[in-house]
């Protein structure tokens, strides 16, 4: 008989992972062994110009293969090893990044770029499926699981102590430092507005609605039809109401409404954020058992103080989540909003798209998706710490 969690009494030589998590490591392995293969640089002696692709020396190749088989055979053979084994894959990866990008500038001009090839993204993607198959690992209290983040401070210290300074893209990012810093803080006011409006709007109307089900309809009718329009579409759909509206109300253009730059953005951001908003709160207020309320009822609560006390509280985890959604998402839409002159990260990924440069959309796109990350853990710790607020009151 098979079973599949690991009892600490086993002899953890002979007990091996779950089949469904060691086929995470299969794939994980398999990239990280064609990744050894492929060329993990490429050199140019400009932004711009073709360049020569690098691949990994005799030794590193060889220590590559070593590593990539060692991962999912560790998970059937000896699953307390796999952490170690997989966090060290991900900050191989990350070392290996450096010391290619420095061999390959050495009595280079300023002008030349060495850029990660496919060889290291798809080395990275394997190591990363090899992390996240570590965290589902059932293993004893006392294990080794927490190695799988190992890459975390060797990527710390490498990025501390210049080892991947020469990495194309950090190099587009000490030139452009200042512009850098000024469309990052633009980015953020994008999504942050927007996903403020959203609120103000979106839950008035979410617990409106939520007494009316013929109003919640309507409402989330017209959100999911929002939805429905591509990002860029309702960018160009704004422009003609927005610059009408304030060549017919100057007052208006006073105040930044024109119909390219920030106003058309906020506004498209926040209808793409108000869906979201609209439906988990809307799931979440009606979600709430009838038992509750009418306990609360039965103890002489208004309307007012059941809903403050009772309903929005049991409603709270699953509605900021909702809230959360709706923050990831702009994070992404955010980038779009370059196209009508209102700044952000879009700025260097179009910037890059334009003139061919893959340093540049890097420099826009890896950014933007670590501000993503960032603000889901930032709004789930928000989430639980207000849910527990809410649950002591």
């Amino acid at each position: 008989m098979t079973t599949s969690t690991l009892s600490p009494q086993a002899n953890p030589r002979r007990v091996a992972a779950q089949p469904d998590v060691q086929l995470i490591f299969w794939l994980g392995g398999a990239l990280m062994l064609v990744a050894s293969f492929l060329p993990w640089a490429l050199l140019r002696p400009n932004r711009l110009a073709a360049g020569e692709y690098l691949r990994l020396d005799v030794l590193w190749m060889v220590a590559g293969l070593i590593l990539a088989l060692a991962v999912p055979f560790s998970a059937r053979l000896w699953p307390r090893l796999t952490p170690l084994l997989s966090g060290a894959a991900l900050a191989l990866g990350f070392y290996l990044l450096g010391s290619q990008m420095t061999a390959a500038m050495l009595d280079q001009p300023e002008f030349a770029r060495a850029s990660a090839s496919s060889g290291l993204w798809v080395w990275l993607l394997g190591a990363g499926i090899a992390v996240y198959g570590a965290s589902q690992l059932t293993l004893p209290e006392r294990s080794w699981r927490w190695l799988a983040w190992l890459w975390v401070p060797v990527l710390i210290v490498l990025a501390l102590t210049g080892h991947l300074a020469d990495w194309s893209v950090l190099r587009e990012l000490d030139a452009q430092q200042a512009r850098f810093l000024q469309e990052v803080g633009q980015h953020l006011k994008l999504v942050l507005t927007g996903l403020g409006l959203a609120v103000l709007i979106g839950a008035p109307l979410a617990v409106w609605a939520s007494r009316r089900p013929r109003a919640a309809e309507a409402v989330l009718g017209f959100a999911n039809g929002v939805q429905t329009i591509p990002s860029l579409a309702l960018l160009g759909l704004l422009i003609a109401p927005l610059g009408a509206l304030a060549n017919a109300f100057p007052f208006l253009r006073e105040v930044g409404v024109s119909g390219i730059g920030t106003a058309p953005a906020l506004t498209a951001l926040t209808l793409y954020a108000l869906l979201p908003v609209l439906r988990n709160g809307l799931v979440a207020l009606r979600g709430v058992s009838p038992g509750a309320l009418d306990a609360a009822r039965g103890m002489g609560m208004t309307d007012n103080q059941r809903f403050w006390r009772v309903q929005l509280p049991l409603a709270l985890p699953v509605w900021l989540s909702g809230i959360r959604q709706a923050a990831v998402l702009l994070v992404g839409v955010a980038s779009i909003a370059q196209l009508i002159g209102a700044g952000g990260l879009g700025y260097f990924i179009f910037s890059g798209l334009q003139t061919a440069a893959s340093d540049l959309i890097l420099l826009g796109a890896i950014p933007a998706a670590l501000l993503a990350i960032g603000v889901d853990a930032l709004l789930r710790g928000l989430e639980v710490l207000l849910t527990r607020q809410w649950g002591r009151g």
